[in-house]
């Protein structure tokens, strides 16, 4: 007889926290992922068909990875074997494997192996499961927080179809939150735990998208429950208690964390004042260092304004300046003064592209001579040797400007870096630069004429 992945063994454990309790046993009691579990989806018809296939499972934490896994292996009748990244090594890896030989060997049943967080694992311990998915020892299912094109090899990516879970909605964990307090065999249902509508919103916007974290806060504030006419009543002081020190999901150092300063950066370039706001007071929420994000938005007055407004760069190094001599939260405005400023100045990436161009073309063209009328005659032999010959001063010329004069080496004398945007004052630079390009032009006619 086969033993169900979801009856916990309760003898030497006489407490379960409650999101372990009410862990989904099916499809049916999954909560969210419709685009991966309704009729025609792909999970969907496998776990039908029980006709399961190696995957990855993409997602931020709470939305139901390892559950996935365990009604899958359930559904399709597999032998299921798990092992954590974070804590297993060589031998737990291998010991899995064995398992699953002994099972396979048997004819018995499938045997699906779920490896949690396995971005953790180095590129060598990734490639130690590829031969046993090639083979059929093994179906493979990853849970990873991260991006699996940034952590995962290639390889391992080409034996398994990645699936991106998302985040649960508020209605989602609302309905979460009603089956815990309705459900009398796995979660609270005998306590009679009454929670206002609000109540529930204000706990599901504190779980922000996570069906865990929304349901430890749940069982909390059942501890803390009072009675009253008969029911237990949660106090709103009690509630604002428990979700005070709650932050948004942010991983200061995964997806998360760069999605978000991809959207910053993303609505100052596109003009949003309130897109900018947002994802600053987003990003300040989740604990992102301030002096980081003075520093990116340095750049993007750089990159995406230029010289289209000068004074970007200079508010921006100003912002960055009083942050880190007044601190928070005096120096958090700041750094909205900045955003705003940069979001609704006129936006020019005509420097940031110029001086890719030059770049690219130092490195295509190589150590290239440089003019010898540039060249300062500091000796009597550089003098012999030409060095400063024909150079004109500039300052000595009309408009301060010599006409005709070549500044680049002479293989590439004729290549153009930057071309000015009709936005803001390179409007102004534009203009200028084509005056000046009209009196080269002149120089260079009265040359061969």
């Amino acid at each position: 007889m086969t033993t169900s992945l979801f009856t916990e063994d309760t003898t030497d454990v006489p407490y379960q926290p409650l999101a372990a309790r009410l862990r989904p046993r099916s499809v049916e009691e999954f909560a969210g992922q419709a685009h991966l579990l309704s009729p025609g989806k792909s999970i969907f018809e496998a776990i039908e068909n029980k006709l399961p296939h190696s995957m990855i499972l993409w997602g931020p934490p709470g939305v139901g990875k390892t559950t996935l896994a365990k009604i899958i292996a359930e559904s399709c009748d597999c032998h299921f074997e798990s092992i954590s990244a974070v804590l297993a090594g060589v031998k737990e890896i291998r010991a899995t494997i064995e398992q699953a030989r002994y099972h396979q060997s048997n004819g018995s049943r499938k045997t699906i192996l779920f490896v949690d967080e396995v971005h953790r694992f180095n590129k060598a311990q990734q490639d130690a499961f590829l031969p046993h998915i090639e083979n059929g020892t093994v179906l493979f299912i990853g849970a990873t927080t991260e991006n699996p094109s940034f952590e995962l090899n290639n390889a391992l990516l080409s034996r398994a179809r990645v699936y991106l879970l998302k985040s649960l909605t508020e209605d989602d964990l609302v309905g979460v939150i009603d089956k815990a307090v309705m459900d009398s065999e796995r979660g609270l249902g005998d306590l009679d735990l009454q929670l206002s509508s609000e109540q529930k919103l204000v706990l599901a916007r504190a779980g922000d998208g996570d069906a865990r974290r929304t349901l430890n806060y749940l069982e909390v504030l059942s501890d803390m429950a009072e009675l009253k006419d008969g029911r237990r009543v949660i106090a709103d002081g009690h509630l604002a208690q428990v979700v005070e020190e709650s932050y948004r999901r942010f991983d200061k150092g995964g997806d998360s964390f760069y999605e978000q300063i991809s959207a910053l950066h993303k609505s100052v370039r596109g003009s949003s004042v309130d897109g900018s706001l947002y994802w600053l007071c987003r990003m300040l929420d989740g604990g992102a260092d301030p002096i980081y994000l003075a520093r990116r938005i340095s750049r993007m007055a750089i990159e995406d304004i230029g010289l289209a407004d000068p004074r970007a760069l200079q508010l921006s190094l100003s912002c960055w300046d009083t942050y880190t001599r007044l601190g928070s939260p005096e120096g958090d405005l700041a750094l909205a003064q900045a955003v705003v400023y940069l979001a609704s100045a006129p936006k020019s990436n005509a420097l940031y592209k110029s001086f890719s161009a030059a770049r690219q073309a130092v490195e295509e063209h190589g150590s290239l001579e440089v003019p010898l009328h540039l060249r300062n005659a500091s000796t009597s032999l550089s003098k012999e040797m030409g060095y400063g010959e024909d150079y004109r001063y500039a300052h000595d010329e009309e408009d301060a400007f010599a006409a005709g004069e070549n500044y680049l080496p002479e293989s590439i004398q004729d290549e153009k870096f930057y071309y000015p945007q009709e936005s803001g004052l390179e409007i102004r630079i534009k203009e200028k630069m084509e005056h000046f390009r009209q009196l080269n032009e002149q120089a260079e006619n009265k040359r061969y004429k």
